[in-house]
């Protein structure tokens, strides 16, 4: 089972790689894929170049076990759509479970998504959130996809829908990107390899002073 991990990513900080090793553990998985997204349709341009995101993403996850980047959105041309994502990785892994791990407002604004009704059926939807969180009523498309048997999302290659609990991040790159412009350390945000970059680069208004 993969869980596959989208973003921008500029920068890629610890509100990513935590949840996302917690996702990893519950879930067993295999390995998570960091996909960076080239031209996300329902966010602002990125401020770091594709290249940049990339080496940021590279630098972060260096060490850390089953994790990988998958560059894939960044050689399409055009807008980044998960759903050309995911069909992209169904025709390598036919048969493999997939598990999209996306966010709490990642899911509650999935219906704007480009051909989202075809997504379920590509990759299992692994729905990050607060523990204890209420859930509330679920949209008819996904009240018979919910499942609460992570056995559920081995048993098939797509087609659940899970809630997983793992531990808020009050981390947003916008935060980081701002902090960075004014000055202010960011040091407890994000890797010390990703900051050196962020530095030696001058990403976000910053020169190659230390943090």
């Amino acid at each position: 089972m993969i869980g596959i991990f989208g973003g921008t990513f500029d920068p890629i900080h610890y509100g990513h790689l935590r949840p996302a090793e917690e996702a990893r553990d519950q879930l067993a998985l295999k390995e998570v894929r960091f996909v960076p997204a080239g031209q996300p349709p329902l966010r602002t341009r990125p401020v770091a170049s594709a290249a940049q995101r990339l080496a940021m993403v590279e630098l972060a996850i260096r060490g850390i076990d089953r994790f990988r980047v998958d560059a894939r959105e960044l050689l399409h041309e055009g807008p980044s759509y998960t759903v050309l994502t995911l069909e992209s990785l169904r025709r390598e892994l036919p048969t493999t479970p997939l598990c999209l791990l996306i966010g709490m407002d990642q899911f509650l604004g999935f219906e704007r998504w480009h051909r989202w009704p075809e997504i379920p059926d590509l990759a299992h939807l692994v729905v990050l959130r607060r523990p204890g969180a209420v859930l509330g009523t679920l949209p008819g498309w996904a009240q018979p996809r919910f499942t609460e048997a992570i056995a559920d999302l081995r048993a098939s290659s797509a087609g659940r829908l899970a809630f997983l609990p793992v531990h808020p991040q009050d981390i947003s790159a916008t935060r980081i990107r701002e902090a960075l412009a004014r000055g202010d350390s960011v040091s407890r945000l994000l890797p010390e390899t990703v900051l050196a970059y962020i530095h030696t680069n001058h990403l976000y208004g910053q020169s190659d002073r230390g943090a």
